[in-house]
C-alpha cells in the first residue's frame, strides 16, 4: 500500500525521472524533485535517472536507481563483480578522474560550510598512478549464511550482512589464499563462525597486515574464546603461505562491534612486520595504527614536511603519534620531536622504532594528547610547531585550547575526516590562526574517504 506524507511532491513506491546534481558524503547521488531532496545510491552528478522512491521523510527521501537515462561522462563499469553489493568501495562506478574531482569538491564544500573559509581554493587531490590493490591491512568479518555456509568477506553497505569475496581490488591478492585456508580449517574442524545476535561461535574476524617493502605478512584470528581449537593445523597451513612471518590470535569476548580485543597471543613467528616510509623503518605490531596506503603515505608525510618549513631549530609536538611515523619522519629536520599516543603498545613501538633508526632527538609519551600536552605546557614545555593527526572524530577541545595558549607559529592538521577538520580549523581561526594551504590526498581510492593536510599559521608570525 502506498504511503504519503502530506504536501510532499513524491509518493513512496512511485517511479520518477530526475536529474542528479551532487554526490553525498557516502557517495550517493543527490537530486531534487520540485525542491524535495532525494538520495540515490549508484547515481552520479549530471545524470538523468529513473528512480523508485523507497523511503520518504519530511525534508528528504531515498530512491532506488532503476535506469540511467543519460549517463555521466565520468561513469565507468566497476572492475569488481560485487562492487554494488559490497560496502568496501562506494565509487567504482565513477572514473578515477571523477573520484579526485569529487574529493576536492568535498573538502572545498566543508571548509566553506563548516570552517567558514570561502576565499581559499583547495588544491587538486594528489592521486595514485595505480589506484587498486593498495591496502596493507584488512579486517574480514566471518559469519554464516542461512544454509550454514561460512561467509568471509565484507559487510554490505549499511548492514552487517557479509558479502563473500574471492577477489578484492583494493586489497592485496594474497588475502584470498589466507581466507581459503581459514575457511577450509573451519569446515574440517567444525568450527562455527561468530554470531552477532546470540553471541555464540568462535571466529569473528580474520586480520592481515602486509608490508609494502619487505612483503612480510602478519595474520590475526579474532576469536570469541580463550583458545583456538586444533590451532596447530591452522598455523601449519598459514605458515606455508609465502612471506607469512607471524600468526596471532586476538581474544575478544565482548558483545560489541569493536573488532579487536585487548589481548594478543602470538601463535607463531614474530610479533611485528617491518615497513619503510622514506628512509625510516617501522616495526608494526597487531594493535598499532599505521596508514593503510604506503605509497600515498610517503606523499602525505612529505606534504607535512613541506608545510612545516623546518629549519632544524624547531621543537615539534606530534599529537596522536601512533607508532611514531610522523615523528621519526620529521626528526632529522628539526631540533626535537615529542610524540603522544593513548595506546601503550603503539608508544612501545615508537620507542623501538627510534632505536632501530638511531634517532635520538625524539621523546614519546603515553596518554591522551589533550592531557599530556596540557600537562607539559603547564610545566613550561612549548613547541614551535604542532602536528595533529587525530582519529575521525577530530581533536578534543582541550587540546585546541592548549594550542591556543601555547601559540605555536604553525599547526599542521592531518585529517581523515574533512568535516571534523573544518570544525577544528574554525576554532583555531577564531583565536589568531589562519589557514594558508589545504592539500587533499587520495589514500583510499574507490572509496568516499579522503585525507587532507592543512597548513595553519599564527597570523602575527606570517611573513
Amino acid at each position: 500500500m502506498k504511503t504519503k506524507i502530506k504536501d510532499l511532491p513524491v509518493v513512496k513506491n512511485e517511479f520518477y525521472e530526475m536529474m542528479i546534481d551532487d554526490l553525498g558524503n557516502n557517495g550517493e547521488g543527490i537530486g531534487k524533485i520540485d525542491g524535495y531532496t532525494l538520495f540515490v545510491d549508484g547515481a552520479l552528478p549530471q545524470e538523468k535517472v529513473k528512480i523508485k522512491v523507497i523511503k520518504v521523510k519530511k525534508n528528504f527521501g531515498f530512491g532506488k536507481l532503476i535506469e540511467i537515462i543519460e549517463p555521466s561522462e565520468y561513469r565507468v563499469e566497476p572492475v569488481c563483480a560485487i562492487a554494488k553489493r559490497c560496502g568496501g568501495c562506494q565509487l567504482q562506478h565513477l572514473s578515477y578522474e571523477g573520484q579526485l574531482k569529487y574529493k576536492q569538491k568535498k573538502v572545498q564544500d566543508v571548509i566553506g560550510r563548516i570552517g567558514g573559509i570561502t576565499d581559499l581554493k583547495v588544491n587538486e587531490v594528489i592521486g595514485m598512478e595505480k589506484p587498486y590493490f593498495y591496502r596493507n591491512k584488512v579486517q574480514f568479518p566471518v559469519g554464516s549464511s542461512l544454509d550454514e555456509h561460512i561467509n568471509i568477506g565484507f559487510y554490505a553497505m549499511r548492514s552487517h550482512d557479509i558479502v563473500t569475496t574471492d577477489k578484492c581490488y583494493i586489497q592485496q591478492p594474497v588475502n584470498k589464499d589466507i581466507i581459503d585456508v581459514v575457511r577450509d580449517y573451519m569446515i574440517h574442524n567444525h568450527i562455527k563462525p561468530y554470531n552477532e545476535i546470540n553471541h555464540k561461535g568462535i571466529i569473528r574476524h580474520v586480520v592481515t597486515r602486509i608490508s609494502h617493502h619487505s612483503k612480510e605478512i602478519m595474520i590475526g584470528i579474532v576469536i570469541n574464546s580463550s583458545k583456538l581449537p586444533n590451532g596447530e593445523e591452522l598455523i601449519k597451513r598459514l605458515s606455508e603461505i609465502d612471506n607469512v612471518t607471524g600468526i596471532f590470535i586476538n581474544i575478544n569476548k565482548e558483545k560489541t562491534n569493536v573488532i579487536m580485543g585487548k589481548k594478543i597471543k602470538m601463535l607463531w613467528g614474530k610479533p611485528y612486520i617491518t615497513d619503510y616510509i622514506g628512509n625510516v623503518s617501522y616495526n608494526i605490531s597487531p594493535l598499532s595504527f599505521y596508514q593503510v596506503n604506503p605509497v600515498q603515505t610517503e606523499k602525505l608525510y612529505n606534504t607535512v614536511l613541506k608545510y612545516a618549513e623546518l629549519t632544524g631549530n624547531e621543537i615539534v609536538w606530534d599529537a596522536y603519534c601512533g607508532i611514531g611515523t610522523i615523528s621519526l619522519f620529521l626528526a632529522s629536520h628539526c631540533k626535537k620531536v615529542m610524540g603522544v599516543e593513548i595506546v601503550p603498545e603503539a608508544i612501545e613501538d615508537a620507542r623501538e622504532n627510534a632505536k632501530i633508526n638511531d634517532i635520538g632527538n625524539v621523546e614519546f609519551f603515553t596518554g591522551k594528547a589533550e592531557e599530556v600536552i596540557a600537562e607539559k605546557y603547564n610545566e613550561g614545555i612549548v613547541a614551535d610547531i604542532i602536528v595533529i593527526d587525530p582519529p575521525r572524530k577530530g581533536c578534543d577541545r582541550e587540546l585546541l585550547d592548549t594550542i591556543i595558549k601555547m601559540q605555536p607559529k604553525k599547526v599542521i592538521y592531518v585529517s581523515c575526516d574533512p568535516a571534523t577538520m573544518a570544525r577544528d580549523v574554525k576554532i583555531l581561526g577564531e583565536e589568531g590562526y589562519e589557514v594558508e594551504k589545504i592539500q587533499p590526498l587520495d589514500l583510499f581510492p574507490q572509496t568516499v574517504h579522503v585525507e587532507t593536510v592543512v597548513g595553519i599559521q599564527k597570523i602575527e608570525s606570517k611573513k
